[in-house]
């Protein structure tokens, strides 16, 4: 059941954020008076799910409906050449001698396109491109006309996540914990030291700026190039090493590495036997076998490290210190918690309907700046951030579901919009990349229509959008084969 909510979050998630994008390019072509041939959810190479298409005024629809070629082989000086079917001699019934749009849902949710006339895409079919243009081709069309096309889906897509981003700030809050609140250093694992932390440093500025939410501050340092502290009572700024960065991105959760620290105060046991030892609610752990304990993780540390032993421990209760003898479980734990007091560390801010619309921009360019920053560890040779990079089996690995008491599921919708609308903005960066076979790869060339004067070869043109679909089949290629590999090796 858990599976088929994160797989149902995924497919609605794409859909939206598919649908939405291609309308930016489908509205603009309709606009301008494109003939658009299809709009498609999905990908449908030999078939089609569902399709429809509205002939002589009524809509047809089809189910699990092969594809049918537009062009047949024909020989033409002794050569075999592709040319576009003769629609007019096509029975009544076949809908390739119907003008119209054909809308359908292909059965390969790794996106979806919009096919116009006219336009050297995907599919590489190129020859049209020998005829003269037709009015109503994208070919035929003012270049501005073109670029406002191209860049339509980009232009949704982070009109999509400011909506999102505004909508849960305002029905929601921000709910954020405050660092500045939080008298005591961070507590630095051995890959925040190998990125150059020190125990004892408190952090200042992350590449120059101040950075007060736990959740960002860990992603921050993460992606930095230097980090200001406090180290021994002077102001120290140091280079971020890629070696820890890397350190951080092989492990199970990147961000573990920096955490606050509290006093070791028990709010909740689980364990019966743990209860039994004499161990209470509000105790404060202060040393285990001779050693002081000033903060929670030292003690989780030792316990950690103590698995299936017993040790001695001294606890701070009503001003008296009481020793105990505490049994440590084969698997390193004792069965309690001490979350409770970190409370007073979070803090909830609210927003008016005007605050949200600014907050749903800032929150948009936020997330786009991240995504850059994140995109350059992907090419780091020491980071090596290509090694997590996932597909749709690991994005719907890390789709969230409600767990309640009695053990029912059910979505998280604040966690689903909130990844949607980063999800968004994601879309719009990488579709923005001047590669061909992507809208940034279009733009570019129309660009330098509109400078230069004169379009770009046509020549040019399909051997471009050649490479550029060799690219993209390379990076599907690793994208799954990573996926694949976390699958069978246990990875995810």
């Amino acid at each position: 059941m858990e599976i088929a909510i994160k797989v149902f979050q995924f497919i609605l998630s794409i859909s939206i954020l598919v649908i939405l994008h291609e309308l930016g390019h489908f509205l603009p072509a309709k606009w301008f008076k494109t003939k658009v041939d299809k709009f498609f959810l999905f990908f449908d190479p030999y078939f089609s799910i569902f399709a429809m298409k509205k002939i002589n005024g009524k809509w047809r629809y089809q189910f699990l409906s092969k594809n049918q070629p537009t062009e047949e082989e024909v020989e033409v000086d002794g050569k075999k050449v592709l040319k576009p079917i003769d629609v007019s001699v096509l029975p009544e019934s076949d809908w390739r001698r119907h003008e119209g749009v054909k809308y359908g849902i292909g059965w390969l949710p790794f996106g979806g396109y919009v096919k116009i006339a006219g336009m050297v895409d995907e599919s590489m079919d190129t020859e049209m491109l020998k005829q003269p243009a037709k009015p109503w081709e994208f070919r035929a069309k003012p270049a501005w006309q073109r670029l406002i096309i191209m860049l339509g889906g980009v232009t949704v897509n982070f009109f999509l996540a400011w909506i999102i981003f505004g909508s849960l700030s305002f029905f929601n809050g921000e709910t954020s914990f405050d660092t500045a609140k939080v008298n005591a250093p961070m507590n630095y694992t051995n890959i925040a030291k190998a990125m150059g932390f020190k125990d004892g440093d408190k952090i200042l500025k992350v590449d120059g700026k101040t950075q007060n939410n736990l959740d960002k501050l860990a992603l921050d340092v993460l992606l930095s190039d230097e980090i200001t502290v406090v180290r021994d009572g002077k102001e120290v700024t140091f280079p971020t090493s890629d070696d820890g960065k890397a350190l951080a991105f092989r492990d199970e959760n990147p961000r573990a590495f920096l955490t606050p620290r509290f006093p070791a105060v028990i709010d909740s046991i689980f364990n019966t036997t743990t209860e039994h030892a004499g161990l209470k609610v509000g105790d404060q752990v202060v040393g285990v076998d001779g050693k002081k304990i000033t903060y929670y993780d030292e003690f989780q540390e030792i316990v950690r490290s103590s698995a299936g032993k017993n040790i001695n421990v001294d606890v701070l209760r009503n001003g008296t210190t009481t020793p105990l003898a505490l049994t440590v479980s084969k698997e390193g734990t004792l069965g309690l918690a001490s979350y409770k007091q970190m409370k007073k560390f979070y803090e909830t801010k609210h927003f008016t309907f005007g605050q949200s619309i600014g907050r749903g921009f800032t929150r948009s360019i936020e997330s786009l700046t991240y995504q850059v920053k994140q995109f350059k560890l992907i090419f780091n040779k020491k980071v090596k951030g290509y090694e997590k990079v996932g597909g749709p089996l690991a994005i719907i690995n890390k789709m969230q579901v409600d767990k309640a008491k009695d053990g029912s599921l059910s979505i998280d919708w604040t966690w689903f919009w909130s990844f949607t609308a980063m999800f968004s903005v994601w879309l719009a960066f990488l579709n923005l990349i001047p590669i061909p076979g992507l809208d940034g790869g279009h733009v570019i060339f129309t660009l330098y229509e509109m400078i230069v004067g004169k379009p770009v070869p046509q020549k040019i043109l399909e051997n471009a959008q050649m490479v550029g679909v060799i690219f993209l089949l390379g990076l599907m290629l690793l994208i799954f084969g990573n996926d694949i590999f976390k699958m069978i090796t246990g990875g995810f």
